[in-house]
This record gives structure tokens, C-alpha cells and sequence, in this order.
């Protein structure tokens, strides 16, 4: 109970009320520079957790976890490595896959895509094209039907609708008497996708795996045979198991290599933005340097007193280290609290600004990803808290231990 006075009295400064309200008015100040640090980092880590959140969803569900290809970009017989990678149990699923390049022409509308021939079925078991449909089903690609299916940037650049037909153009030629004729193909529009990444939407168009073997003439031939695996993080692993058994002399590939650029950019973001955010909560932290400061020279008379009646040094350095640690404690706790609820609701914040200004806080063709993800994990929250709880606990040490070596007959002199 002794030293209870001391946290008593630190407490008073804090909420002083006296005629010098210019000291409470600092403090408070400082309380909300530590809130709003915290708060923003908070909601940047969150905005860049959302990021590598859903590049890995989006590119995972269009590109699959890894990827087998022939040698010369055509596999004879497909079935050999379909069978050896269905017994493997770390692989969860397989599927044939042609891929090349087209030209898409509708009216006046021309656009460069790239056709992956797929089956819709086995398709459905490797990535989540199905999920993303908007308009159509992808099982309406069916063999000799020649559907396709477009991203929604792709339809909107060809301003084309479910129904319409486009005209598919290979660079490849067919020999006339004419001369030497680009090798055209009428596809109905089957349905309309939208995975909400640019380099997809804009780019990627799906035909039935048995109409791309006629386009590009393969014969029974494809491109590769796409994997599904257990763990995703195993799949370079994996992957090399299942061409290891199958013996034969193949090119492998798999989500970290084809993308890695991708996360390795957000990785080094993501330190970043946490370097630059740290130090302005450690000015914000610091701030209570000043502040304890000017409360040390405005109650020198109150330190004599104490001096006098007999508080020792230490009890002096507990007061206004408690009055520092109220003032960084209250700023973590309301950045903390400020920023969960704008992290947790960002999306429908942002969300809604776009619909009342008309505005677009992201330009799909920059950023990849046109909408402002968060992703809030507990674990960024803990160490941005504890770091400025720290930092604010540090900053109360040399203005306390100032006070704490105040000589009682100096401060009371002119007094």
C-alpha cells in the first residue's frame, strides 16, 4: 500500500486539471499520435496480408499447383503420366491441358488471347475456374460444340455477350492455291468469367481440351497435364516425384516458381512498410519524451515537496514513469482497437467511398487485383502492440529518472 501513492499521483498528471492544463493537453496529443501509428500499421499489414492472401488464391485457381510439359510442348500420350500421378498420395488430382496463342476477332473487335483447351470436368478437381463463372457453366465446353469461354475484360475489349460468335485465328497457315492462309475457327461464346486479376481476364480464354487437338492439330496429343497436391507448399517436391516415375524426359513447374516473383515483391513490401511504420510510431512514442519534460520543470515545487516529506528517489521515478506508461498504454489500446475495426471493415469501407464518389481506388490493369483486400492476422496485431508498448516504456526513462535526481532546495529556492 506503500507505493500506491506514487501511481495515484501519476495518474493525477495524466488528467491534471489544474490551471496548467497544457500539460494534459501535450499528453493527450501524445496519446493520439501512439493510436493513429498503431492503428495505420495495423491496417497496412492487413492490406498487404489481403494481397498476398488472394494473388496466391486467385493464381492458384487459374494456374494450378504445378505442371508437367513435354520437352517440345507436346506430350504424345498423356495417360502414362495421368496414371503415375493418380497413385502418387500426395497428389490430389491431374488434368490434361493444351495451351497456345490466338487472335480473337468479333466485328471490328480484334484481341490477342492466349486458348487453354481443358476438360471440364477433370478441370473442376485442379483449379476453380467453375467457381469463378458469371455467366455460362463451363461444362457447356463439350467436344465439337467449339464454345468458348472468355474473362470478362476479354468480352468487354471484344464487346461480345453469351451467344455471339468469334472468329479464332492461328498464326499457323494452311497451304491454298491462293498462297499461304491463316487457319480460322467460329467459337460460340459459352460463358463469361472473372477471377478479378487483370493478367487473367484480359488474357485467358478456355475451349474444350478435344477442340484445341483439332485446332493445333495434335492429334491425341497435349500440352501437359496439370496437379492438384495435398500440400501446396510440398509442390515442387511433388512434382518432381511424379515426372521422376514416370520416367520420361519432361519440363516441370509449379506455383512458387512461376509466381515467385509475385510474393517475393510483397515480402519485401510488406518489411518495408513495417520498417517506415515503426519509426513513425517510435516519433509518436517519443513524443512523450517532450511531453514528460515539460511536466518535470512544471512540477518542480511537487518533487521538492515530495523530496522533503520524504519520497524517495525511486517513488519519484515510479511517478512519472507511470504517468508515461498511462500515456502509451491508452494509445496502444485505442490504435489496436481503432485498427481491427477498420481492418476487419475495410472492404466495405472502401467499397462504399467507390459507389458515392464513382471512383476506383484500384486500377485492375496496374495492380492485378481490382479490389482492396484485408487480411487481419492477430499475430501482426500482438507485435505492432508490444513494440510500441516498449518503445512508449523506454521513453519514459529519461524524463523520470531527471525528476527523480531533482534537489528539493534548488527547486524551492524562488519559492
Amino acid at each position: 500500500m506503500g507505493n500506491l501513492f506514487e501511481y495515484w499521483i501519476g495518474n493525477r498528471y495524466v488528467r491534471s486539471r489544474s490551471s496548467n492544463s497544457f500539460v494534459s493537453l501535450i499528453s493527450a496529443i501524445s496519446m493520439l499520435g501512439i493510436a493513429i501509428a498503431v492503428m495505420v500499421l495495423i491496417v497496412v499489414m492487413s492490406v498487404v496480408n489481403g494481397f498476398e492472401r488472394e494473388l496466391k488464391d486467385r493464381l492458384l485457381a487459374m494456374t494450378a499447383h504445378a505442371s508437367i510439359e513435354g520437352v517440345d510442348g507436346v506430350l504424345p500420350d498423356p495417360s502414362g503420366l495421368m496414371n503415375v500421378a493418380s497413385k502418387n498420395a500426395s497428389v490430389a488430382a491431374a488434368a490434361p491441358y493444351v495451351d497456345g496463342q490466338a487472335l480473337l476477332v468479333f466485328e471490328m473487335q480484334v484481341s490477342g488471347a492466349e486458348l487453354r483447351g481443358i476438360d471440364p470436368q477433370m478441370e473442376d478437381s485442379v483449379s476453380g475456374i467453375a467457381g469463378v463463372m458469371q455467366q455460362g457453366r463451363l461444362d457447356d465446353l463439350a467436344s465439337g460444340e467449339f464454345n468458348i469461354v472468355l474473362g470478362v475484360e476479354l468480352a468487354d475489349a471484344l464487346q461480345v455477350s453469351v451467344g455471339d460468335k468469334v472468329t479464332v485465328t492461328l498464326a499457323e497457315g494452311r497451304v491454298t492455291p491462293a498462297g499461304v492462309m491463316p487457319r480460322t475457327k467460329r467459337f460460340t461464346v459459352s460463358g463469361i468469367y472473372r477471377v478479378g486479376m487483370y493478367e487473367f481476364d484480359r488474357r485467358l480464354a478456355f475451349i474444350d481440351i478435344g477442340d484445341a487437338q483439332k485446332l493445333y492439330r495434335l492429334g491425341n496429343g497435349v500440352s501437359g497435364v496439370r496437379l492438384a497436391v495435398n500440400d501446396i507448399y510440398q509442390a515442387p517436391v511433388i512434382v518432381r516425384e511424379v515426372a521422376l516415375e514416370n520416367g520420361e524426359l519432361v519440363m516441370v513447374s509449379d506455383w512458387t516458381r512461376r509466381h515467385v516473383n509475385f510474393f517475393r515483391s510483397i515480402q519485401i513490401t510488406k518489411s518495408i512498410l513495417f520498417v517506415i511504420l515503426m519509426m513513425v510510431i517510435a516519433v509518436a512514442a517519443f513524443n512523450i519524451v517532450s511531453t514528460l519534460v515539460m511536466v518535470v520543470k512544471d512540477k518542480q515545487a511537487d518533487i521538492a515537496i515530495l523530496r522533503t516529506i520524504g519520497a524517495r528517489p525511486i517513488s519519484i521515478l515510479r511517478i512519472f514513469v507511470t504517468q508515461g506508461s498511462i500515456v502509451g498504454v491508452a494509445g496502444t489500446f485505442a490504435g489496436v482497437v481503432l485498427g481491427i475495426l477498420l481492418a476487419l471493415n475495410l472492404e466495405s469501407i472502401i467499397g462504399f467511398f467507390e459507389s458515392v464518389f464513382g471512383i476506383k481506388f484500384l486500377a485492375a490493369d496496374v495492380y492485378f487485383i481490382s479490389d482492396l483486400p484485408s487480411d487481419l492476422q492477430y499475430g501482426d496485431v500482438v507485435m505492432v502492440a508490444v513494440i510500441a508498448l516498449v518503445l512508449a516504456l523506454i521513453s519514459t526513462i529519461y524524463p523520470a529518472w531527471i525528476a527523480a535526481r531533482t534537489a528539493p532546495a534548488e527547486a524551492l529556492r524562488y519559492d
